[in-house]
């Protein structure tokens, strides 16, 4: 049973739940911050939620993908392809996980903010329908870009409901275009694979270079929202503004990782940089939240 559960984790690559949490993390700090009030049932229910509703996505799309995965060299040794699990065991694991999430929002009952119960199902559909996107449209990127878009906007609902919406949504849009611009990015590889099975993807369509072009704009777009956001909130300065400075230095470094020519350095800029990217500016914005009582 340990070993199975170990094997699960790994399928779902559970410690990148780091590229998501942070910054709904970010989000509800913001929140807490314009209500003056912390509260740790908020604090728990948000972490549970994040930790459910990425494990549940995470082994749907590893269900919806098995075929896929098989026939691609570069997934091929994945945990379903192989046997070390099987489809019964991942599917409900897939089903404990949504059930799980759907039940952390009740936790924001106690705190009369019944929103985050209304809005799971709906969040949690359309977080799945992603697994089924490349079958249709170019666009899937984006739709993952959107999925991690609600970490920050579902967080700031679950402790203000929708009041002033106007921070998570620059933010989450700032998570949109990060996303969107490191998922072109990891596509890359499978340019060849993705143009033979007919799925769409940007790479397949345009290019390895044009690729490159599209992701940059996307990074860029996510600086511009990242300024839009110390604009609009009124509890970030100048420590922020330098944080992103560091953040726009790192994306430069991704994008000096990955070369039309040498897809090779695409896992570290993938996942070193951008962990690095969202847990950085978590801590920024929390000594700047702290330095500014």
């Amino acid at each position: 049973m340990v070993h199975r559960i170990r094997m699960l984790l790994e399928m779902i690559r559970f410690s990148h739940t780091l590229f998501a949490l942070p910054f709904a993390l970010l989000s509800a700090a913001l929140a807490w911050k314009g209500k003056n009030e912390f509260s740790w049932i908020e604090l728990s229910g948000i972490v549970a939620c994040m930790v459910f509703a990425r494990s549940a996505a995470m082994a749907f799309n590893r269900l919806t993908d098995r075929g896929i995965d098989a026939a691609n060299p570069r997934t091929a040794q994945r945990h379903l392809p192989v046997g070390q699990l099987s489809t019964a065991n991942v599917a409900l694991f897939a089903m404990i996980c949504g059930a799980g999430f759907v039940a952390s929002t009740f936790i924001f009952l106690l705190r009369d903010n019944a929103w985050p119960a209304l809005l799971a199902v709906p969040v949690l559909g359309f977080i799945f329908i992603y697994s089924y996107t490349k079958r249709f449209t170019v666009l899937s990127h984006f739709w993952l870009g959107v999925s991690l878009m609600l970490a920050p906007v579902a967080a700031w609902i679950a402790i203000r409901g929708l009041n002033g919406l106007a921070t998570p949504l620059v933010l989450g849009s700032a998570v949109l275009f990060w996303v969107a611009g490191f998922d072109i990015l990891y596509a890359c590889q499978d340019i060849d694979f993705d143009r033979l099975a007919g799925l769409f993807s940007i790479p397949s369509r345009i290019g390895v270079q044009g690729s490159l072009w599209v992701a940059l704009l996307c990074h860029l777009v996510m600086l511009g929202l990242l300024v839009c956001l110390w604009a609009v909130s009124p509890h970030l300065g100048w420590i922020y503004l330098v944080g992103v400075g560091c953040v726009a230095v790192l994306l430069a470094y991704e994008h000096w990782l990955v070369r039309p020519d040498d897809l090779t350095r695409v896992n570290q800029a993938f996942f070193h940089v951008n962990g690095i990217i969202s847990v950085g500016l978590l801590l920024v914005v929390l000594l700047q939240l702290a330095v500014n009582p």
